[in-house]
């Protein structure tokens, strides 16, 4: 019997490694936790703050955008509220134009810029402070120096069906429309994958990672700079645009020499 519990007690022992291997693997997980929380702190050092007046932007959104948002970013019949939105959705809509809207409609298009660059900054420092949501991206994000054909490859998967291919843009249902984006700044695209405006989703980082918004942002300024070799880029729309060029001005052509030739022979 003393035998018997005595090899029990034996078999019942740990491993002298066994303390050994524990402390190893909670060094390891302490050591991946801190890598990675100083990995986000150093994401988000990096991001390029706002550093315009936050008075100056309640001024100008009172003026010009609280008939429509509210006074206090709530919203109305004639303009969502702007809670979460951040910076970067107030930098897009207002630096392309698009906002203050002119007229009501199926979605809001283009036009002359009306503030300035510091009044822009001005404006999305305002909502931040009463609206966080999606900052400014690090400027290593907007240098156009990413992979250009991973790039490509990921605006063909995610962007091209609405976009076109050549970002020449196409038309959506109901009057809407995916613009074309051939002279959109680096920020602008970046804020429209994060912001997602009007029909266009949002692509978060569990869709597509800062590297891959880099990607993208350096496949589309790689385009923008890249002339044509064929001539005329007939609008990049395709054979259809294409075909009805060669239609018209081609066959066209031909009619009007052979008609010429046999009004000239008789």
């Amino acid at each position: 019997m003393a035998r018997e519990k005595l090899k029990r007690r034996a078999r019942g022992r740990r491993s002298p490694l066994a303390a050994g291997i524990l402390i190893g693997v909670g060094l390891l997980m302490t050591g991946g936790i801190y890598a990675g929380a100083s990995a986000a702190v150093a994401a988000t050092d990096e991001a390029t703050p706002i550093t315009a007046s936050v008075d100056e932007g309640e001024k100008l959104f009172q003026a010009n955008c609280a008939t429509c948002h509210g006074m206090d970013l709530e919203g109305s019949s004639a303009g969502p509220a702007l809670h979460g939105v951040g910076a970067l959705a107030v930098e897009f809509q207002v630096s392309t134009g698009r906002m203050p809207m002119q007229m009501q409609g199926p979605q809001a298009a283009e036009k002359p810029v009306q503030f300035t660059d510091e009044q822009t900054q001005a404006l999305a420092a305002y909502v931040e402070s009463i609206a966080p949501g999606p900052a400014y991206p690090a400027e290593t994000v907007l240098d156009g120096r990413g992979d250009v054909s991973h790039g490509a490859e990921l605006f063909r998967i995610n962007c091209a069906m609405c976009h076109n291919v050549a970002a020449a843009g196409g038309a959506l249902t109901e009057g809407k429309f995916a613009p074309d984006i051939m002279d959109t700044s680096a920020l602008n695209i970046y804020a429209a994958m994060v912001t997602g405006p009007q029909n266009m989703p949002v692509f978060s980082n569990m869709n597509l990672t800062e590297d891959d918004k880099r990607d993208i942002i350096s496949a589309l300024l790689y385009q923008q700079e890249m002339a044509s070799p064929g001539g005329f880029t007939l609008g990049s729309l395709g054979p259809v645009s294409e075909g009805l060029f060669i239609w018209i001005f081609g066959i066209g052509g031909l009619i009007a020499v052979a008609v010429w030739i046999t009004a000239k022979s008789n």
